[in-house]
């Protein structure tokens, strides 16, 4: 079968990772993605060197592309990106606010020469805001939206998510954003604008500690491995080991309290007999539970769990993800030879994403100027 995307073309003038994670999923789904690059490439290419010499940022969301530097700066390159355009479905592109604008290649003018094109402009914080022209990153944009504030422990102060969930959040909210383009295209035969910021999909994240805040009046606790809304839900210590457990109805709470647990005066507790009260004592109730699971045995307490058909969870070092029995990776190629990443989680008719190769930098930039040049030269 076909890929979905399938003869879509897509041009990226992309860096770093909000960006590539978008045209990563439509390369993935079968687009073909032509990745312009500055003559050093793109600066995630420089961010470390463990997979196999390469970055693993740049290897993990740059595959299926096809890579072409380019100086945006040289009328000729110009009007090679001009002739990419006009021939493709969708422009992504996440330069510092009013670059492409300043180089004729802005959305609102492309918009006008091609109404079939798709645009996608991210930025770090939305277009007519105070904020629009600041320089943001990941991080500045966790701290900035709140998010910093909320995570840790209460001993630990604000602390950074250990991924770059900004710009990954980003990067699919604009995936799915172009396949509702695309989407709509094929009813109305017109393209799209999109605009998306950093900012905005942190803040889109933030709305229950937003909503808990504005309205209940109450500045989310920082509870580390707890969930802030719902308990039980959090780590126990075991006789030798830790266990994270997880109730998410009253008839679970009652399961645990009474067949795991094997404690009736527990269930029966009124200070625990709704998730609103049990998060109200939450001290209280995870202090009992903990007394009833100090001496017993991650063996004994997991077997109980899966009999009870209550979720729960080992906390996991990265070390452990790795040869974890739940994870499949798959290779993929690049110049040094092939390297195994995370496979993306969609599984499609029984199949996972095809792999294809990492480019390295200008690798298909001679195939590209000999497809587009002499078009952009009839054109000029």
């Amino acid at each position: 079968m076909a890929d979905a995307l399938e003869g879509i073309l897509v041009v990226a003038l992309e860096q770093a990772v909000a960006a590539p994670i978008a045209s990563c999923r439509l390369a993935d789904a079968g687009a073909r993605i032509i990745k312009l690059e500055r003559a050093e490439g793109d600066f995630s290419r420089g961010y470390d060197d463990y997979a196999e010499g390469l970055s693993s940022y740049f290897v993990w969301i740059n595959r299926g592309k096809e890579s072409c530097r380019v100086d945006l700066k040289d009328p000729n390159d110009l009007a090679l990106v001009e002739t990419m355009l006009s021939e493709a479905d969708v422009f992504i592109q996440n330069l510092a606010p009013g670059a492409t604008g300043r180089l004729g290649i802005g959305s609102a003018e492309l918009r006008q020469r091609y109404p079939k094109l798709i645009t996608c402009d991210i930025s770090g914080y939305a277009p007519g805001t105070p904020h629009y022209n600041r320089k943001a990153y990941d991080l500045l944009i966790q701290a900035e939206a709140g998010l910093s504030a909320i995570t840790g422990s209460e001993s630990s102060g604000p602390m950074r998510i250990g991924v770059s969930i900004a710009d990954i959040a980003t990067g699919n909210a604009a995936y799915a954003a172009i396949l509702e383009a695309l989407l709509r295209r094929a009813r109305t035969g017109q393209g799209s604008q999109i605009q998306l910021s950093l900012f905005d999909t942190i803040a889109d994240l933030m709305n229950v500690p937003y909503l808990t805040r504005r309205y209940g009046g109450i500045e989310p606790p920082k509870l580390g491995l707890a969930h802030p809304s719902i308990a039980p839900y959090g780590v126990f210590r075991l006789a030798d080991a830790e266990v994270l457990l997880a109730v998410q109805s009253e008839p679970e709470w009652r399961i645990l309290a009474r067949d795991v647990l094997r404690d009736d005066a527990l269930a029966d507790d009124p200070r625990f007999a709704s998730n609103v009260l049990r998060v109200r004592n939450r001290a209280a109730l995870d202090a009992a539970i903990q007394v009833i699971l100090a001496p017993r045995s991650f063996a004994e307490t997991t077997a109980a769990l899966d009999r009870a058909r209550i979720a729960y969870g080992t906390v996991s070092h990265v070390g452990d993800l790795i040869s974890h029995p739940a994870a499949t990776a798959l290779p993929v190629e690049t110049q040094n030879g092939p390297v195994e990443v995370l496979a993306p989680p969609a599984i499609v008719d029984g199949k996972r994403t095809v792999m294809r190769r990492v480019p390295a930098l200008g690798e298909h930039e001679a195939a590209l100027r000999r497809e587009f040049a002499p078009k952009a030269a009839r054109t000029a």
